[in-house]
């Protein structure tokens, strides 16, 4: 059974997703209407042909569509209205299939009406998306089996749980091994106070669940994931002042991070890699987070754990991965690591600092920020 403070929020949460937002505009922050970075052209071909009411009761505060898709098998945590859902199961193939799960039944009814439509319109004979009604934390009651999943994204829905570790243990659960969580989320600067904790409007514009930022590390060594890697971060501006006024000195960022699951195996190594290229949408360079972009043919040194998650992930096959020292394929333009200082980076949206992308000789550079704050 829920705790009665859970039940109660979980009923707030569905009257204000299914009775009081009826579209986008009706949000009364922009803490779930943030840009994060420009949208890839294929990404954007996706979502144009994406139905307009479905469009339209979008509330996501990030793009979790990560790269190198087909025939993916993908779980959208709180699919609402489906439309990240719809936009994936065009890049994942008839091969591939995307499940959405949401907790307002309203919203998953709109995302069902729309299933014959959407495969009508990309050619495919048998429908590659499923809608469930039910509770991220609660997966295995909606029949969600362990181990099934490659990926699962999340678009600004894990801070309306209140018990965000139950989400992520059961995330852990369903992914297969080499698996991953993309998501977007919103993070708050300090542990967030009672008046902030219990207020409807805030839960419901996804500031009152917050997560404390530093508080995501801990959960995921917890449970067992590797640790987050920050892919890109944005300060929230809240133009309310009742909401303002509420808020007070807390700052909230929204960001998208991702987790791998990964088997504990030998000791990893650093090693050096060359990005293949040829993903849809990524062929002559993979942004893969705020401390590595890969440009095709170009041998970049990487440390212990990105190689880890480079071989033993679905980027296996886009990569050459050779241990330090052995020799690698010639190349046109060889290149150290191109770093942003991931963690410095997400600290200084934080404090509202206006920074510029930096570079970085130091591969590690962002973990040691992170470790003095």
């Amino acid at each position: 059974m829920a705790a009665p403070r859970d039940a109660e929020i979980w009923k707030d949460v569905q009257t204000y997703y299914g009775q009081v937002l009826k579209k986008a505009a009706d949000l009364q922050t922009n803490a779930c209407v943030t840009s994060t970075r420009p949208v890839p052209k294929h990404i954007q071909e996706a979502l144009q042909n994406v139905h307009e009411e479905v469009a339209l009761r979008y509330y996501g505060c990030g793009l979790v569509i990560p790269e190198c898709l087909e025939n993916c098998w993908i779980l959208d945590l709180g699919s609402g209205s489906g439309r990240d859902c719809y936009a994936l199961s065009q890049l994942v193939g008839e091969k591939g299939h995307v499940t959405g799960i949401d907790m307002t039944e309203g919203q998953v009814e709109v995302a069902k009406k729309y299933i014959g439509y959407h495969m009508e319109k990309y050619g495919f004979q048998v429908p590659n998306v499923t809608f469930i009604h039910g509770y991220i934390e609660k997966l295995g009651e909606a029949g969600i089996k362990n181990e099934s999943y490659d990926i699962i994204i999340s678009n600004c829905v894990i801070n309306l749980v209140p018990d965000k570790q139950e989400v992520l243990k059961e995330v852990y659960r369903v992914l297969k091994h080499g698996g991953e969580l993309y998501f977007s989320d919103v993070y708050a600067s300090l542990e967030l106070p009672e008046e902030i904790r219990t207020h409807k409007v805030l839960w419901g514009e996804c500031l009152g669940g917050a997560l404390y930022w530093k508080d995501l590390a801990i959960l995921a060594q917890k449970i067992g994931f590797c640790p987050p890697r920050l892919v890109t971060a944005s300060l929230i501006t809240v133009q309310n002042k009742e909401v303002e006024r509420v808020i007070g000195n807390c700052r909230f960022v929204s960001a998208t991070f991702r987790l791998f699951k990964l088997l504990k195996t030998e000791p990893a190594k650093r090693c050096q890699v060359i990005y293949n290229g040829g993903i849809t949408g990524h062929k002559k360079e993979l942004i893969f987070d705020a401390n590595f972009t890969f440009k095709e043919g170009e041998i970049v040194e990487v440390d212990e754990e990105t190689a880890a998650i480079l071989k033993n992930s679905r980027f296996a096959q886009d990569f050459l991965i050779t241990p330090i020292g052995e020799k690698l394929p010639t190349c046109g333009g060889c290149s150290a690591l191109e770093s942003k200082e991931g963690a410095c980076y997400f600290h200084q949206i934080l404090k509202g600092v206006q920074i510029q992308k930096r570079e970085s000789q130091d591969v590690g550079a962002g973990k040691d920020c992170l470790s003095r704050m």
